[in-house]
């Protein structure tokens, strides 16, 4: 599951919460995190595909990560958050409830997922990491969006 290279040393990671569950996602795959901006619905995407912005002359979809996992959507507040990332050649801004730090997490502290971690199915994790007081979820980007998913969205960007 984890990569050969990162068998021994630590995994840095973009810590952000959905509910109130903290979840991570790698450095290596964030462009960056943006406030929350006016967001361009487009007609028949997906429900959890919440629309494009403009992002410095870049049309980039927005997924809302809750409607995607399947949590109950709540109204976006003044630490909501667009994290950005790439999935494959694609950029992609996730709507997450907070973006709130960057941590290394040990490598020997991920396990592999259960089959569901707080109604989120395995798929789209990577694995859990055990830090001291508290679980973190590592999302598998790869796995969140699927292939057909990421080519509609290709669509919207182009």
């Amino acid at each position: 599951m984890l990569e050969q290279k990162e068998i021994t040393g630590e995994v840095k990671v973009i810590v952000f919460r959905l509910k109130d569950e903290e979840y991570g996602v790698e450095v290596n795959q964030v462009k960056s995190i943006e406030k929350l901006e006016h967001i361009t619905r487009v007609p028949r995407t997906p429900k959890f595909v919440k629309g494009v912005i403009n992002l410095r002359g870049v049309v980039t979809p927005i997924i809302d990560l809750r409607s995607r996992f399947g949590l109950e959507e709540t109204a976006y507040g003044e630490s909501t958050r667009i994290i950005i990332v790439g999935v494959g050649e694609l950029e992609v801004g996730l709507i997450v409830d907070a973006a709130n730090d960057v941590i290394d997490i040990p490598v020997d502290a991920i396990e592999p997922p259960p089959e569901v971690v707080g109604g989120v199915e395995a798929a789209y994790l990577r694995g859990v990491a055990k830090l001291e007081k508290r679980l973190l979820i590592l999302l598998n980007l790869d796995k969140v969006l699927s292939t057909e998913e990421i080519k509609q969205l290709d669509a919207l960007e182009g």
